[in-house]
């Protein structure tokens, strides 16, 4: 499975850990860190703004497209749970095979 990298959509810029986003109650914190939560006053951030000049964009995203490489890792586990089911559709199979003799 591939590694999970936070970059901007729009422009790749990768904050570091130590970077800090507001919320609206004042608070700052690391978005990431919480996955857009705010861990002062609960406020679910779906859209974070790019703010780090003048490398960033200042423009905003949707929280979740932030986080590279996720489309590869839910693929992976789509093909997982088929395969399961898969297997689990050959046993019932079998076991209603195995009664019916």
């Amino acid at each position: 499975m591939s590694d999970v990298r936070i970059r901007c959509p729009k422009c790749e810029w990768e904050p570091k850990p130590d970077d800090k986003w507001a919320c609206s109650c004042g608070h700052q914190w690391n978005t990431f860190s919480t996955a857009g939560r705010c861990p002062n006053c609960g406020k679910i951030w779906k859209d974070t703004q790019c703010f780090h000049a003048p490398i960033g964009c200042a423009k905003w995203s949707p929280h979740l497209d932030w986080y590279d490489g996720l489309d590869e890792i839910i693929q992976k586990l789509i093909e997982e749970i088929e395969i399961s089911w898969e297997l689990a559709e050959q046993e019932v199979h079998r076991e209603v095979g195995v009664r019916s003799r």
